[in-house]
């Protein structure tokens, strides 16, 4: 068990992956997500449960984040080269932000996340279920639903080293 340790321990410190994401927290075992609802565009309603079957990165964010609108191109690149490998990126702000339903669209075209999904967090009900009242804050749910990390802050989602953590993170999970 000991040495189990020292060689986790090990590969944590020595690895140029593990170096790039000490803002990640993967957990040991995995946690049910909140059954809180989250709108789309169209003001639909849904539950993190029917993704299913995706691997989600939920990103949390604002329009006024600064950080989190840095990343929306990135995160855009993302899409693109993950998108036929069951990984669905979903971004979710709070409903408050936004003055009309196009307004969310228009925003994203300008700050290059045209291939993003996204949804509104009417009160921010899961944020707050999930415990998150800082952004950009990324929560990591498996295909089963569960949620099995976070990352908190900003990433660069289309570097290379990112995309092999996520798929290595996403086959572990």
């Amino acid at each position: 068990m000991f040495r189990k340790f020292l060689l986790v321990l090990f590969l944590f410190c020595f690895s140029n992956t593990a170096l790039a994401y000490r803002g990640a927290n993967i957990f040991a075992y995995p946690r049910p997500v909140p059954e809180s609802k989250i709108f789309n565009q169209y003001g639909q309603a849904f539950q993190l449960k029917d993704f299913a079957g995706d691997f989600l990165i939920i990103v949390f964010w604002s329009k006024t984040c600064i950080p989190c609108i840095r990343e929306l191109d990135d995160l855009n690149a993302f899409v693109k080269k993950t998108q036929d490998n069951n990984i669905k990126v979903i971004l979710v702000s709070p409903h408050e932000d936004w003055q009309t339903e196009g307004e969310q669209l228009s925003f994203l075209k300008k700050y290059g996340g045209v291939n993003l999904d996204f949804y509104t967090d009417k009160k921010s009900a899961l944020a707050t279920d999930f415990g998150i009242f800082t952004s950009p804050h990324t929560v990591l749910v498996n295909d089963s639903s569960m949620e099995i990390g976070r990352i908190r802050g900003a990433v660069d989602w289309d570097k290379e080293d990112i995309i092999e953590y996520i798929y290595t993170i996403k086959a572990q999970n």
